[in-house]
């Protein structure tokens, strides 16, 4: 499965970073950058502890960041 990491610059200087296949995972940074680490460390502890709760099976994972 692909996930790709996508980010905007908000209003008050924030960056915000999602990962549209899991819609539970968004994060906030002081840059598009810290915005994306976050964001892309809570994807994979989501799919780990969808893993180890056995809600999901073992898959290949690829990351690619998308700029808005």
């Amino acid at each position: 499965m692909n996930f790709s990491i996508e980010h905007e610059q908000e209003e008050d200087g924030r960056w915000l970073a999602e990962v549209p296949e899991l819609p539970e995972v968004f994060a906030y940074g002081s840059t598009a950058e810290e915005a994306m680490l976050k964001a892309e460390a809570l994807a994979l502890r989501i799919i780990a502890e969808r893993l180890e709760q056995r809600e999901s099976r073992p898959i290949p994972i690829h990351f690619s960041l998308v700029a808005i």
